[in-house]
């Protein structure tokens, strides 16, 4: 299936009625204290809303593109055809809707024909729309431009790095490389969304993200974001030939940024940016 403009549009603006049919019940949900569950360990929480959410947007993407494959973060992949692929995070930032801090998402992608071409990431508490198709990037319907600080010391980092993996690895190397982001950003905030952090840095309210352990349902919308409103996105440590939203972290900034002159480059062991 080759998409042109105008068809990733339209499968934006599916992804944009899918994320917005969670709102009211994700506003509604939040700062109820929802029981909490886990699944590969105790970082990793999941809800009644996550699972909740996620076959609502499945409803809705199947009524518009039918057959297509849903790769869901709670379902994982159904579907019978891969013309169009999305990719579903029903909640991105459970942990902070779990306990009723504002920052979390819906973030839906979609690829055809190999290509990502569409993507939507919802901020139901503050009904903030963001996408992003072949044509642009948007915020609530306008464009939105990924501009902000040329160099780390004037620039805001946002990132979840080191994660507990990252500890339960290298643990003191893992700590050093966090400690030089701390010396070296004017400020460095760990926000626990992914997607929404994407979207903020295509929209210029976050200059440089960072994350060593991701799922493509946690970027695939956020990773169009940023490249369509000009920013950077760099995937870390993919397959050679891989997809980009396959890579299990990522390094983004700003249109501008001196990313090759930025501590990025060696805490991510970036070469030739």
């Amino acid at each position: 299936m080759s998409v042109d403009v105008p068809a990733s549009r339209e499968l934006a603006g599916i992804a944009e009625i899918a994320a917005r049919a969670t709102g009211d019940r994700l506003r509604t949900a939040f700062r109820s204290r929802p029981q909490v569950d886990t699944k590969r360990d105790m970082h990793d929480p999941v809800t009644e809303h996550d699972r909740a959410a996620e076959e609502t947007i499945r409803e809705v993407l199947g009524k518009h593109t039918p057959g297509s494959v849903v790769v869901g973060e709670e379902g994982g992949a159904r579907g019978e055809s891969d013309d169009v692929r999305w990719y579903v995070d029903p909640i991105d930032g459970t942990a902070n809707f779990a306990v009723g801090l504002p920052f979390f998402c819906v973030s839906i992608g979609a690829v055809a024909d190999g290509e990502l071409v569409a993507g939507a990431v919802y901020d139901p508490v503050r009904d903030d729309m963001f996408t992003a198709s072949l044509g642009g990037a948007t915020c609530n319907g306008e464009p939105i431009r990924s501009r902000g600080a040329a160099r780390d010391e004037t620039a805001v980092a946002a990132t979840s790095f080191p994660s507990a993996h990252d500890l339960r690895g290298d643990r003191e190397e893992a700590l050093r490389r966090f400690g030089l982001m701390v010396d070296a950003f004017a400020t460095v905030r760990r926000p626990g969304s992914a997607a929404l952090t994407l979207a903020h840095v295509a929209a210029g309210w976050t200059d440089v993200a960072y994350d060593s352990s991701i799922n493509a349902w946690d970027i695939a919308a956020g990773m169009l974001l940023v490249r369509q409103a000009g920013g950077t996105y760099v995937p870390l440590r993919g397959e050679p030939g891989g997809d980009d939203w396959d890579a299990p972290g990522y390094l983004a900034c700003v249109g501008g940024f001196d990313l090759e002159g930025s501590v990025m480059a060696g805490v991510t062991d970036l070469k030739g940016v």
